[in-house]
């Protein structure tokens, strides 16, 4: 039988393993491979905190809910933990190329044992300075249970000798600080420049902690716990969701062990005593590693040597019709305008939210945020607005995974200072990334709309790929308006003329625009369909995504992560054609056009195909109707289609073959786009 669909967490595996090949990739800079390295272990983190922790809830009820043919959790458990296991053996052997890779450029990574006097005492030194406060160990001999645990954070397991009495012997637990970086730079010598993890700092410094306590002869041994992310939101009717989603949150810290890592060299005796007082199960996914852990730190590994050793600095281009001595709001009264991040500033939003917080004619705005910065100039470009006496609503999606916190600390700052804060829908969450400011001329409410496929967030606009939409159109900015109200009130949507939203009719809209195409090749009519999304995972869009490539709908797909559809499949999937690419910034946005018999049909998109986004969140596709914007994203999207150097084929093999063309000349579609918005 054809195997017609790939299991998502599988796919998505082979996603993580595209980001590993940007690690092992020798033409990318050598620092940035360690970079990449570090994205690699994030993500794979958040998948066993996130995915790992579900299927494991599943699998305790896996016998009363199987059905036929369809695939167990403990089956695609098994599945998970082989690719991961053999994606492990290709991370270590990378890290080790790309350390050994580093002392060609005159970086040296030092470990406890290779120091010589004088890099001690700076040790010491450093250690006693900088360390040595944010340090409380747990010592294990007396403690049934040591706490919880922190998630996700590393802890060095120490044992403690004392050489005249080998029988005095003691455990304990030390957790390496977050608070400050995870890598030490030591002074540089004879041209060298040497750096050294904090964790082995504690290595060489235990003395200076439990030498008072008689001991001289200590080993120490990295562990990490991860835990189950989900949360567990009680329904007391008493309390406000806020209130229960900061109790939540607590509770997060508390979730049953997904995976405990630990060193390989660790003695038998200790990982027992670990195991024991942890309470970690034969059913956790318990694996011994190397040295290190929490190789995510290496995201913000330093460059300590030239400007080649990373990525070569690129700076916004300048929007041609948008410069900092004219109105924004002027520019898009007289038409759409469409920036596209990271290859155009962010700051231009920052800029219109300022220049609508003291434009007298502007009365209110309104936007949506999921995840904003941590130092948010755009949120406090609208607490400026409210000082100005504007009338500024919020949506602050408090579920945002792992934002929860900060979206708490948010809402709140923004109801100090006046702005109206619209609460989070339990069960839903608000994804669509919207602004809209209402403007008095000549005493009618004018609107200008800003739709987005990425967050208000002027960090991750550095590196997030992303498009956004800023628009006067009456029948647009309009409909924006109704779903402010919306959010507010779901329980009776409107009809949307313009705008198609989710959860109400998204899937079927976009079902339907494929069964237009289906007609049209049917007719001997343009039939085609192109697709750039982060994920494609609903089964029913699948399916007709399916049928009109039999149906003779040419279907190209750029997909940069999970894509549980598998092209090429003889009878099925011959006209589709699916890549992904990773490499310099995180492809994020949603562009989907459809052939309309040579009448094409734009839309950009707050959501990706899958059923959380058509059926449990706000999400907001927008039309666009400009015949040169469009003509903008068909550039863009035909030099993502033309990548050759960065674009990987998802297949029937699964194995992440590069893209080859017949073109001699290098395509890499992210670089070809920054200049050509350059020009």
């Amino acid at each position: 039988m054809i195997k017609k669909l790939i299991n998502r967490e599988v796919s998505w595996l082979h996603f993580n393993e595209r980001v590993l090949q940007e690690a092992m990739d020798e033409s990318n800079p050598i620092i940035e491979r360690l970079r990449f390295l570090g994205i690699f272990s994030n993500n794979r983190d958040e998948f066993f905190r996130v995915r790992v922790a579900t299927i494991k809830r599943m699998k305790q009820f896996e016998n009363e809910n199987s059905r036929k043919n369809k695939e167990k959790p403990s089956e695609i458990l098994q599945q998970i933990l082989s690719i991961v296991e053999e994606q492990e053996i290709k991370f270590t052997a990378t890290f080790r190329e790309t350390i050994k890779s580093l002392q060609k450029h005159h970086i040296y990574l030092l470990n406890e044992q290779s120091l010589d006097k004088e890099q001690g005492e700076f040790v010491y030194q450093f250690f006693n300075t900088e360390v040595r406060p944010l340090l409380f160990p747990i010592m294990l001999n007396n403690l049934s249970q040591p706490g919880n645990l922190r998630d996700n954070s590393i802890y060095l397991a120490a044992v403690l000798n004392d050489s005249t009495n080998q029988k005095d012997e003691d455990y304990a637990l030390i957790m390496v600080p977050d608070s400050i970086s995870r890598f030490v730079q030591l002074p540089s010598k004879d041209g060298k420049k040497f750096i050294m993890f904090v964790d082995d700092v504690l290595r060489y410094c235990m003395s200076e902690l439990f030498g008072w306590m008689g001991y001289d002869t200590f080993s120490a041994y990295t562990i990490k716990l991860t835990r189950d992310a989900e949360l567990d939101i009680d329904h007391d009717i008493s309390k406000s969701f806020m209130e229960l989603m900061s109790e939540s949150i607590k509770k997060r810290k508390k979730g049953s062990p997904v995976r405990f890592v630990y060193d390989d060299d660790m003695p038998e005796a200790l990982n027992k005593k670990l195991n024991r007082k942890l309470k970690i199960t034969k059913t956790d996914n318990v694996r011994g590693g190397g040295r290190y852990h929490n190789f995510k730190d290496f995201m913000s590994f330093p460059n300590m040597g030239g400007k080649n050793l990373v990525f070569a600095k690129t700076y916004p281009n300048k929007h041609p019709e948008i410069s900092h001595n004219t109105s924004i709001i002027d520019k898009i009264s007289e038409g759409d305008i469409m920036l596209h991040y990271p290859y155009q500033s962010f700051q231009y939003i920052v800029d219109l939210l300022r220049e609508a917080s003291i434009d007298p004619k502007v009365r209110a705005i309104k936007m949506t945020f999921y995840r904003a910065a941590r130092d948010s100039n755009v949120i406090n470009a609208l607490i400026n607005a409210a000082r100005n006496g504007k009338y500024v609503t919020v949506f602050l999606e408090i579920q945002a995974r792992f934002d929860e916190k900060a979206n708490i600390y948010w809402s709140r700052k923004l109801e100090e200072e006046g702005v109206k804060i619209i609460k989070t829908l339990p069960g839903f969450k608000v994804h669509s990334k919207l602004m809209l400011i209402r403007r008095k001329e000549s005493g009618k409410n004018v609107y200008y709309a800003n739709i987005s496929t990425g967050n208000f967030n002027e960090s991750t606009a550095k590196v997030y790929a992303d498009d956004s939409l800023l628009t006067a159109h009456k029948g647009i900015t309009t409909e924006v308006n109704m779903l402010f109200h919306l959010f507010e009130s779901p329980y009776n949507p409107p009809k949307f003329k313009h705008l198609i939203v989710a959860p109400y009719y998204m899937r079927n809209s976009f079902i339907n625009k494929l069964n237009a195409e289906i007609r049209n090749a049917k007719n001997g009519k343009e039939a085609w369909v192109i697709l750039k999304l982060n994920n494609l995972v609903d089964k029913k869009i699948t399916a007709k995504l399916y049928n009109a490539a039999k149906a003779g709908v040419n279907i190209k797909i750029i997909c940069r992560g999970i894509c549980i559809l598998i092209p090429g499949i003889k009878g099925l999937s011959e006209n589709i054609k699916v890549i992904s690419i990773v490499d310099k910034f995180l492809e994020h946005s949603r562009i989907f056009v459809f052939a309309n018999d040579g009448d094409p049909k734009y839309f950009l998109s707050s959501a990706d195909w899958m059923v959380r986004n058509f059926d449990h969140r706000f999400e907001t596709a927008a039309p666009i109707y400009d015949k040169k914007l469009q003509d903008e994203i068909m550039a863009m999207l035909n030099l993502q289609l033309s990548d050759n150097t960065k674009a990987r084929l998802v297949n029937t093999k699964d194995n992440n073959e590069y893209v080859v063309t017949k073109s001699k000349t290098k395509i890499r579609s992210q670089f070809k786009t920054y200049e050509m918005f350059s020009l």
